[in-house]
C-alpha cells in the first residue's frame, strides 16, 4: 500500500458496492480513485485474460456473488457481454452446500470432500432431486420454494454417499445443460469456467467431454479467492502477463534435486517447499507432498501423514507427454489439476486412482514448471513411472505451508522432511 500514489493509480475491488469510505480511513488509500467490479465480472474476467483465447464463452456458477449465482457471457473483441444469468435464490452452489451440510460436512468449505464421496454412492436420489428441488429449463434451472431451508429433513434415512453421488450426478446435468446453451449462444468453441463450482474437476471433465466445446480453460483459482487478480483483469481489459499461478510467498532456496529423487528411490514421502506458493487451493509442485505413486500400502501411509478420511485418494502429477498413455483425459492438459481421467492401470496405481476409476490429473511441461518436470523425468529415467504422487504440503484442517517458517514447523510436527 505505501507504494500508492494519491491520484496516480486505481484500485480494482471485485464488488460493486464496497463502502469508499471504509477504504479511505487508510492514509495510503485516501485520494486514490477507487473502480468497483461485479463479483461473476471479476470472476469472468481472471478466467478470460489468463486463458491465451481470442474469444470464449465464459460461464461463471457458485454460491451467490452480489445477486448473482449463474452467469453466461462472452468475450470478443475484449468486450465482456452477459448472454444470460439466474439469480438468487437459485443458486446450484448453494444447493451443493446444503448437502455438503446434509452429510454431515462442513458447508461452503468441504464440498471437495462431499465429491469425493459421491464416488462410493449410487445416484438413487437424482429423480427425488429434480422432482422436490430443482427445476431443470433449457439451458438453466430453477430452484424450488424453501430448497436451502429444508435441505435438513429430506430423505431422513438415506446414505451419506447416495446423497453425495445423487447431487453430484445432477450438478453435472445442470451444468452440461447450461454449458452447451452457452455454446450454441455464443458460437465460440472456447470455454472458460468460473466461480466456486469450476472447482468440481468431476463435473468440469463431464463438460468437457459432453459440451460440445474445442478447449475448455480454468483459472487455477477460481473461486471467491482468485476475485483480486479479477477485479485487476476487469479493470485493465487486457490479457495479463502471467506465468502461470505461483505468486504467492517466496521461498528463495536451491530446488534440492538430487536429495529429493533420492528420497523418492528410497520410498519415502518428501514435502518440497520451494519458490513462491500456489495462488489458488491446489498444491502444483512449490508447496507439495511427494512420493512414488506405486504400491498398495502409498495411500495408507500418505492419509496417516495428512490426517484425513482414508477413502481419499491423491492426485498424480504426469510428464505432459506422457499422460495420455495412463489416463483417458477428457482435455489435452490439465496443468492445474482441474480435471479427472480414467486411470488405464489402476492396478499399478492405487494411491492415485479413485474407487471410481479416476485420477484428478496434473499434467506437468518443462514451460509450466521446469524445476517440477525435470525432478519427475528423472524419476522416470530411475523406475520407467513418468508420475509422482502429489498432495498439498498440510495436514487436514490446516492452511497450506506458505513461509519455510511454516515448512519447519510442518516438518517438526509430521516427522517429514521438507526440502
Amino acid at each position: 500500500m505505501r507504494h500508492l500514489r494519491a491520484g496516480q493509480y486505481g484500485l480494482a475491488v471485485g464488488t460493486a458496492d464496497l463502502p469508499r469510505r471504509y477504504l479511505r480511513r487508510f492514509d495510503a488509500l485516501r485520494d486514490c480513485r477507487f473502480h468497483t467490479v461485479g463479483h461473476h465480472a471479476s470472476h469472468a474476467a481472471a478466467g478470460f485474460w489468463t486463458s491465451g483465447f481470442d474469444e470464449a464463452c465464459v460461464i461463471t456458477v457458485d454460491g451467490i456473488g452480489e445477486w448473482d449465482c449463474m452467469t453466461v457471457g462472452s468475450f470478443r473483441d475484449g468486450v465482456h457481454r452477459h448472454h444470460r444469468r439466474i439469480r438468487y435464490p437459485h443458486s446450484l452452489g448453494l444447493l451443493y452446500s446444503a448437502f455438503t451440510r446434509r452429510c454431515g460436512f462442513k458447508a461452503n468449505e468441504e464440498e471437495f470432500i462431499l465429491m469425493g464421496l459421491a464416488g462410493f454412492g449410487e445416484p438413487r436420489y437424482a429423480d427425488a432431486i429434480h422432482r422436490d428441488l430443482i427445476e431443470r429449463t433449457e439451458g438453466g434451472y430453477r430452484l424450488k420454494h424453501n430448497v436451502h431451508r429444508g435441505i435438513g429433513e429430506w430423505m431422513p434415512d438415506a446414505r451419506p454417499e447416495d446423497l453425495a453421488a445423487s447431487i453430484q450426478a445432477v450438478t453435472e446435468d445442470v451444468l452440461v445443460d447450461i454449458a452447451r446453451w452457452g455454446r450454441r449462444a455464443t458460437g465460440s468453441g472456447n470455454l472458460v469456467l468460473m466461480g466456486g463450482v469450476a472447482l468440481n474437476c468431476v463435473a468440469n471433465s463431464r463438460v468437457a467431454r459432453e459440451a460440445g466445446f474445442d478447449e475448455v480453460s480454468i483459472f487455477p483459482n477460481p473461486g471467491d479467492a482468485g476475485s483480486s487478480m479479477g477485479a485487476a483483469a476487469a479493470h485493465l481489459g487486457r490479457p495479463l502477463h502471467w506465468d502461470g499461478p505461483y505468486l504467492g510467498a517466496l521461498i528463495d532456496r536451491p530446488y534440492a534435486h538430487r536429495t529429493i529423487l533420492a528420497r523418492l528411490l528410497a520410498g519415502e514421502v518428501v514435502g518440497v517447499a520451494n519458490g513462491r506458493a500456489e495462488f489458488g487451493p491446489r498444491a502444483l509442485g512449490n508447496r507439495s507432498l511427494l512420493c512414488d505413486p506405486r504400491g498398495g500400502e502409498v495411500q495408507d501411509k500418505v492419509n496417516r501423514i495428512k490426517g484425513r478420511e482414508p477413502f481419499r485418494p491423491f492426485a498424480p502429477a504426469v510428464l505432459e507427454e506422457h499422460a495420455h498413455d495412463y489416463f483417458e483425459m477428457p482435455v489435452r492438459r490439465s496443468p492445474w489439476m482441474q480435471f479427472v481421467a480414467r486411470c488405464k492401470r489402476p492396478d499399478l496405481f492405487p494411491a492415485i486412482t479413485h474407487v471410481d476409476g479416476t485420477s484428478r490429473v496434473q499434467t506437468v511441461s518443462r514451460s509450466s514448471h521446469p524445476e517440477f518436470y525435470d525432478l519427475i523425468s528423472a524419476f522416470h529415467r530411475r523406475t520407467g513411472c513418468p508420475m509422482l504422487l502429489n498432495t498439498s504440503l498440510n495436514t487436514k484442517g490446516q492452511p497450506l505451508v506458505n513461509t519455510w517458517e511454516d515448512a519447519r514447523a510442518f516438518q517438526a510436527g509430521i516427522g517429514v522432511e521438507v526440502l
